[in-house]
């Protein structure tokens, strides 16, 4: 049985989704699935994340201007006119997952380029648990679009440095 025919016919919305809609959610799911083996050796979390970047920092492979995109991105999504976004309380961000760190990258309070490729992985680490684990497709995967791809090409980047 084909995958993508079944969810067309069962999954709310999936069927209205274009093509590029319907591929950048699974290739998140390839590199994610790829990042979490060989990165964080299985053992996906916010702390493993946080761990991971500054590590990367230390040995000088990470190069802030390539997540500047991304990180730019995210702050208009989350943070706009001096509040933070219906937006990002769909992050579901936990104790765990720094969120003061999170809302002081995205608020611009904190502008130390570490901290701030940290809260990308972060809220990378958050669409990760946000569509494996469902609130993402109480949207239908409607409007996630640009979000899976910010996602994807930061996760290949992150991949090129760390193999660099």
């Amino acid at each position: 049985m084909d995958a993508i025919q079944w969810l067309e016919r069962n999954a709310e919305g999936f069927a209205a989704l274009q093509p590029s809609e319907r591929t950048a959610p699974m290739h998140f799911s390839l590199l994610w699935s790829y990042f979490e083996a060989e990165a964080l050796h299985a053992n996906g979390s916010s702390n493993a994340v946080t761990a991971w970047v500054r590590e990367l920092h230390r040995q000088g492979k990470l190069n802030p201007a390539t997540f500047s995109p991304a990180i730019g991105y995210f702050k208009d999504r989350y943070f706009q006119g001096g509040h933070y976004t219906h937006r990002f309380d769909s992050l579901h961000l936990r104790a765990n997952d720094s969120p003061d760190l999170v809302k002081a990258v995205l608020s611009g309070d904190n502008h130390d380029p570490v901290d701030s490729i940290v809260a990308l992985f972060i809220i990378i680490y958050r669409f990760r648990n946000n569509y494996f684990h469902g609130p993402k497709w109480a949207y239908n995967l409607q409007g996630q679009l640009r979000n899976f791809t910010v996602a994807n090409d930061s996760l290949m980047a992150a991949m090129d440095a760390w193999r660099a």
